[in-house]
């Protein structure tokens, strides 16, 4: 398991996209639809193979026949860094050996990308929403590979929890992730073209 990008949601896409472009001083890239989920997205390539996308439910789009994904029906006030999501080799051998539930998975695709991913039926990660998100891509495409660099680079990823320590050893060790105690968030830190900027 490996951190592959994180996710910003906000009531709408031009709120959660203005949000990550305040906060790091860049500009994101147009994304596409997610027509299983009834959601949109921007992006924003990272360093280091990571990405970043801003993301919120699709009011062009059908009411979805499930919850929809990062508990984005739930979703309310300010744009916020809400979820992150991690690379696996086997996303059903992750599921099974996972201790806590992490749903069905969900063949999905967007243009040229395939990718399944797993998604609980209430939309809602354990955690308060803060587990990763798995995800398992399919061949060689990575929407990374597709961006341009925005010359930002993610330092660090705090993950805030009253159950901190119980959410790190259930992950184990993950590079640039960090686990503190305290009220759910999360916190991200980048190097940026215009310095050090955080992104909460």
């Amino acid at each position: 398991m490996r951190l592959d990008h994180l996710a910003v949601a906000g009531e709408t896409l031009e709120a959660a996209t203005a949000h990550v472009q305040d906060a790091l001083g860049v500009e994101l890239q147009p994304g596409g639809k997610h027509v299983k989920f009834g959601t949109h997205n921007t992006l924003l390539g990272l360093a280091d193979g990571l990405y970043l996308e801003a993301i919120a439910a699709d009011p062009a789009a059908p009411s979805p026949e499930l919850p929809r994904w990062f508990d984005l029906d739930r979703f309310t006030g300010a744009p916020r860094l809400s979820n992150w999501i991690c690379r696996v080799n086997d996303l059903q051998t992750s599921i099974e050996s996972s201790v806590v539930a992490l749903g069905e998975i969900h063949e999905l695709e967007r243009g040229a990308l395939r990718w399944r991913m797993a998604v609980p039926g209430s939309g809602r990660l354990p955690f308060n929403n803060l587990f990763p998100a798995l995800i398992q891509w399919q061949g060689d495409l990575h929407p990374a590979q597709m961006l341009q660099s925005s010359g930002c680079s993610l330092q660090r990823l705090v993950v805030y929890h009253p159950d901190a320590l119980d959410l790190a050893r259930v992950l184990g060790p993950l590079d640039r992730v960090v686990f503190d105690s305290g009220p759910a968030a999360l916190r991200a830190e980048f190097a940026t073209p215009h310095g050090p900027r955080v992104l909460q």
